[in-house]
């Protein structure tokens, strides 16, 4: 909705300039909120792993790549979004029961796993509820990205069952799943704070 004459370039209507300060500031907080759980994926994934000295180097650098991530994007300069969000009717309620029902499941998952005495389970079956969440925020926010981090994370999970099915050790589970879901999660955030 923008105005224009002849003899002037069109000028963003303030229906326009909310909607790009909107715009913004999701992709500035979805960035955020991917890096920081990328950081806690990353020290869970690096708990796992037998070299102390490895997860010490894995900790070290996973808390640089989430600066980089949220310096990116809240960087002053940085260029507009390619595109705007356009946002269903009672979005944030929508994102809220999402969220909600992914604690909800999250928690579930926790407790099954400690009373079957399966808690290797645990970090796979989180990845797989991380990741199935993200299918309903790609609509919600209208970040086609999260389709991927969806899928992604979905994959590492898998990767999890099948490595508990072949008889690894729950640490390497852990390892395996929580490195993996820290580099889907940087990736998704550079990805949004670069790209929008």
């Amino acid at each position: 909705m923008t105005s224009t004459t002849p003899s002037t370039p069109p000028t963003p209507s303030a229906e326009d300039a909310e909607c790009a300060v909107l715009t913004r500031n999701l992709r500035r907080r979805g960035t955020l909120v991917l890096s920081v759980f990328a950081v806690v994926w990353a020290f869970a994934g690096a708990s796992g792993l037998a070299s102390s000295g490895t997860a010490l180097a894995l900790e070290i650098t996973a808390v640089p790549l989430t600066a980089a991530a949220i310096v990116l994007a809240y960087r002053k300069g940085a260029a507009p979004s390619p595109r705007m969000v356009s946002l269903p009717a009672n979005w944030a309620r929508a994102v809220g029961m999402v969220n909600v029902v992914e604690v909800a499941a999250v928690f579930a998952v926790i407790s099954a796993s400690n009373a079957s005495g399966r808690p290797e389970f645990i970090p796979a079956a989180i990845a797989l509820v991380v990741g199935l969440h993200f299918f309903p925020l790609a609509r919600y926010y209208d970040q086609w990205q999260y389709k991927g981090t969806a899928v992604l994370l979905s994959v590492v999970a898998v990767v999890g069952f099948v490595l508990i099915a072949a008889g690894r050790s729950s640490e390497s589970v852990r390892a395996v799943v929580g490195l993996g879901s820290a580099v889907v999660l940087w990736a998704s955030a550079y990805h949004v704070a670069v790209k929008g």
